[in-house]
């Protein structure tokens, strides 16, 4: 009952790696250790007595050696956030990566391969609940390179039993996108751009581990795709006014205007782009103030019998716990 997570340094795939390995399951995980939070949960991993392989999933040398005897991959290993690269190296990643990966797998005889996909494929909310059947309108590299990697998934047919899973925004434990959020609104230096209004449906990351799951084991998801998002429609102040209440403080009231900062992110990204430089504000990571997703799992519910079980007050409280224990918030 081997079981391989790529992405395994990643914040989904070392909480998914912690918990398989917690209920007796072997695990092997491709990540990297490139960065203070990836080396942070490569030693949790280590203490749980999981293996970490680095090398790149292009490699099909690579990947037959990290699928060798697994009978489930868990596939999240992905280019995301890089903003000093071109298009190309997208899908390089995401898409000849996940191509490579399901012929090792086939090769090693896996028997479930489990594509960790993204919201990021419909582009944005567009007045109706997006689901399964919501037709995909990427507006980047990220997205349109998932998109792609998604059809390669479905077309494969070298015996491998697949399944997707279109992955919402996720916090919690193990999370250090966040952090600064936290900080900066346990320090009352944390402020809104634009109106805060932006809709989103954040799930916790137990939930969605158990959702991986049950596509990793369950007959139903075989050739199907999921939506994964958390149960609670809110704003993107709510969102921080119950990271305010986690923390015991006061309720960020600050807002500033979007405009300056967007004006700023594409100054920056067509000057330090071009030179291979990663813009410190570029329009992605405006994009937690500005867009909106609404989301339907029904599918999930109705097919794998899949629901959040955690509310966003209590799941900013565990994050919050979290980062307290491991030093990294007063």
């Amino acid at each position: 009952m081997k079981m391989l997570v790529t992405g395994g340094t990643g914040f989904i795939g070392s909480r998914l790696a912690l918990e398989a390995r917690a209920h007796g399951r072997e695990v092997v995980v491709a990540g990297q250790l490139n960065s203070m939070p990836e080396r942070h949960r490569a030693r949790e991993l280590e203490a749980a007595g999981i293996r970490i392989e680095q090398g790149p999933l292009q490699d099909m040398d690579f990947a037959r050696r990290v699928s060798a005897g697994c009978e489930t991959v868990i596939h999240l290993a992905a280019a995301q956030h890089e903003a000093n690269v071109p298009e190309e190296y997208f899908f390089d990643v995401n898409v000849n990566g996940t191509r490579t990966l399901l012929e090792a797998s086939a090769h090693a005889g896996v028997k479930r391969f489990v594509y960790g996909s993204t919201i990021g494929v419909y582009g944005e909310y567009r007045g109706e609940p997006l689901d399964e059947n919501s037709p995909p309108a990427p507006m980047n590299a990220y997205g349109r390179s998932k998109l792609k990697a998604e059809e390669v998934v479905r077309a494969f047919g070298g015996g491998v039993e697949t399944a997707i899973v279109r992955i919402s925004e996720t916090y919690g434990p193990g999370d250090f996108r966040l952090l600064k959020l936290y900080r900066a609104v346990n320090k009352g230096r944390f402020f809104i751009v634009g109106s805060g209004d932006n809709l989103r449906q954040a799930i916790y990351v137990d939930d969605l581990v158990r959702g991986l799951l049950l596509a990793a084991s369950s007959p139903a998801a075989v050739g199907e795709t999921f939506v994964m998002a958390g149960a609670e429609t809110m704003t993107t102040r709510t969102l921080v006014w119950d990271v305010a209440g986690a923390l015991a403080k006061p309720t960020p009231s600050l807002r500033v205007p979007m405009g300056p900062f967007l004006l700023a992110a594409l100054v920056m990204e067509g000057t330090l782009t071009p030179l291979g430089i990663q813009p410190p504000l570029h329009r992605r990571r405006l994009d937690f103030f500005r867009k909106s997703f609404v989301l339907s799992s029904a599918k999930a519910q109705r097919v794998l019998d899949f629901a959040p079980r955690v509310t966003h007050a209590a799941g900013a409280l565990h994050t919050a716990s979290w980062y307290r224990d491991q030093g990294l918030l007063p």
